[in-house]
């Protein structure tokens, strides 16, 4: 019985120190932040309400997701041709941090050196993430927006099992001329806003959002109508998002 105990002991022991160790490691999967700004004339990022609010979450935004070597912030343009929109592609050098072994003397230092060394990234982040959010899109590309044509974009991130957070800077009014227009069609209601979201997942049931972290930011005061700022469209995209597996909050 003693020697049963003994045993019990061990194995006790040996399965508290393996739980430890794991909760100290730092996360090894990676981060795609995505920005999607949109670059059409129906958004104007340029009124001090809309920059400001845009602004302040690209800073929540940096400073959540990119947390050390191998993340990546990922900057597209929405307008008429989104899926070769890309215009900004920044990969984090910093070293995670890995406090295993540490005496608490070097542990100090360590997470001194760290939070200096990803502060200093993010603000090399937020600068040229904002200075792409300020340029103007004069090109006849403004006239369209292929917002669904991030979809892909995602849904090919997603594939690669890393964690996916994706901001929309815009309006979300989807408008181009061979498929949803939002601006001269919009959904009337509720109902019609979920059986069309319904039937665009279906178009992208090869398509795979598990796991993504969707946030509309849209550029709209708090006191705007609901005629400018129709529910009836962000009931479309988040039902849409969902269907494909994502989950959707709205900053």
């Amino acid at each position: 019985m003693k020697k049963s105990l003994f045993f019990l002991s061990i194995f006790a022991v040996a399965c508290s120190s393996g739980d430890e160790t794991k909760q100290s490691q730092p996360s090894s999967t990676p981060t795609q932040c995505f920005f999607f700004f949109d670059k059409t004339s129906s958004v104007h990022t340029e009124e001090p309400f809309v920059l400001n609010k845009y602004q302040n979450l690209i800073k929540k935004a940096v400073t959540q997701d990119i947390k050390g070597q191998g993340d990546q912030l990922v900057v597209y343009f929405v307008h008429e041709n989104t899926a070769k929109g890309k215009s900004l592609n920044l990969i984090s050098r910093t070293e995670k941090l890995d406090e295993n072994g540490l005496n608490t003397t070097d542990l100090e230092a360590a997470r001194t050196n760290y939070q200096f060394d990803l502060k200093k990234e993010h603000n090399v982040f937020i600068r040229q993430a904002v200075a792409q959010l300020k340029k103007k899109n004069t090109h006849n590309s403004n006239r369209e927006t292929d917002l669904l044509a991030t979809i892909p974009i995602l849904s090919e991130a997603a594939n690669s099992g890393e964690h996916i957070a994706a901001y929309f800077f815009s309006d979300m009014i989807e408008s181009v001329n061979s498929g949803r227009d939002f601006h001269s069609k919009p959904p009337k209601n509720a109902e019609q806003a979920q059986t069309w979201a319904e039937e665009d997942s279906n178009a992208f049931s090869g398509s795979n959002l598990s796991g993504v972290e969707v946030h509309l930011a849209l550029p709209f005061e708090a006191t705007v109508s609901s005629e400018k700022n129709n529910p009836n469209v962000s009931l479309y995209w988040t039902t849409l998002f969902e269907n494909l597996g994502a989950s959707v909050s709205e900053e």
